[in-house]
């Protein structure tokens, strides 16, 4: 492996997740200690709302409903300008960084018959670019669908090797839960064998629910008054578990093109009517059992979470329920949950800033791992290190350290 020295880089994450609720912006330091550890010293991370015209434009363009060229060619602008502002706040606040990182605003994840075929993340890098004057790694998806992968979940990597060192020493499966739009896991056990993927639904029907149940009023079941005053419908329930993608074999992944309004819809035709609290205890109930079933198949013994869903209490009662004493959030392990997905977004990008596949074969199901993302320069000549020679391994988070 190359000199550890030369691999040390401040890097800012950026995403939207699919709950379309905000931009997520993160800072960390990486360095590479011998041994083929990577070092994530968090820096700071900040959780900005999206404009509401800007989202409720979003959300108009996501299916089932139709969109065109001109939408998605203004949202693409729109998103990169706003995404272009958050990453000037995160440096204005935390310091300069070396590169930016931006998994953009997932709008159509395109699966037929389990098989990945192409992905859509809006927010033009070139925006980011020309207002911080730093270069962006951007569209992380795309490559690993290229190679037969599903592109996501891309967390799998930072889980792996966050978490190996766990399933060492307790001999047993931990599995990484994050809980947005989408939930997903990623099982990490004491081999080098990685499974991650897509488990259901988390927040993409819930805040759906909420929204068409307050005649969108809110936009979410804040704090999940609504759930906990509600009882779960078993009939329901029964018929949303009969969902063919529950059962489907992993790697596999999903998204609001399948989890939408139509699909709700469905569900709840011929049924009998539901107060607006059953219908978000059932959903809550859905998230909660699809999670669980899926650590069960797998042994699970610990279970870190993290996403905007574990602030829910309704949805975090429900999984303490079926995962009975394995429930931990990653701000237990020294990541803060709500911006988890920020720091991996920074991960992702200083891997490929310093010529490091990002992805692993056995969570996405692609033929080999690959390097990730486009590069946009910045104001200046781009000026990449020399490849990070030798393996990854492992991955420590250090306490924050002060900006330089």
């Amino acid at each position: 492996m190359t000199s550890p020295a030369g691999h040390r880089f401040r890097v800012l994450g950026l995403l939207s997740g699919t709950s379309v609720d905000g931009i997520d912006v993160a800072v960390a330091e990486f360095r590479v200690e011998d041994g083929g550890t990577v070092v994530l010293v968090p820096l700071g991370e900040l959780d900005l709302p999206c404009p509401r015209d800007l989202r409720a434009e979003l959300l108009d363009a996501l299916p089932p409903r139709p969109s065109s060229a001109r939408q998605l060619t203004v949202l693409d602008t729109r998103v990169g300008q706003a995404f272009a502002e958050a990453a000037a706040r995160g440096i204005a606040e935390f310091g300069p960084v070396d590169v930016i990182a931006s998994l953009g605003q997932t709008v159509y994840h395109w699966v037929e018959d389990g098989k990945a075929l192409g992905t859509l993340q809006l927010g033009q890098p070139a925006w980011i670019a020309e207002r911080t004057g730093v270069p962006v790694i951007a569209d992380l998806r795309i490559r690993d669908i290229t190679a037969g992968g599903q592109g996501a979940p891309l967390a799998s990597t930072l889980d792996a090797w966050w978490l190996r060192g766990i399933a060492e020493q307790t001999g047993r499966p931990v599995a990484a839960l994050n809980l947005g739009g989408i939930a997903n896991i990623t099982v990490v056990t004491g081999s080098d064998a990685v499974l991650a993927y897509d488990t259901g639904p988390a927040n993409a029907l819930l805040d759906l629910a909420a929204a068409r149940v307050t005649g969108g009023r809110l936009s979410a079941d804040i704090d999940g008054r609504l759930a906990l005053a509600g009882s779960v419908r078993r009939d329901l329930l029964d018929r949303l578990l009969a969902d063919p993608y529950f059962a489907a074999a992993a790697p596999k992944s999903t998204g609001k093109e399948h989890f939408h309004s139509g699909y709700l819809d469905t569900a709840l035709s011929g049924l009998p009517p539901l107060p607006p609290e059953d219908l978000l205890a059932t959903l809550t109930e859905l998230t909660a059992a699809t999670v669980a079933a899926e650590c069960r198949r797998h042994a699970v013994a610990t279970v870190v979470a993290s996403g905007g869903g574990i602030a829910n209490p309704a949805l975090a009662a429900a999984l303490a329920r079926h995962l009975p004493g394995a429930l931990r959030t990653s701000d237990d392990l020294g990541l803060p949950s709500s911006a988890k997905e920020a720091y991996l977004t920074a991960l992702l990008g200083w891997l490929s800033w310093c010529g490091v596949p990002a992805t692993l074969p056995s969570a996405t199901g692609a033929r080999g791992p690959r390097l990730l993302g486009s590069l946009t320069p910045g104001a200046t000549p781009l000026n990449l290190p020399a490849p990070l020679g030798g393996a990854v391994t492992r991955l420590r988070v250090a306490k924050s350290g002060k900006p330089r």
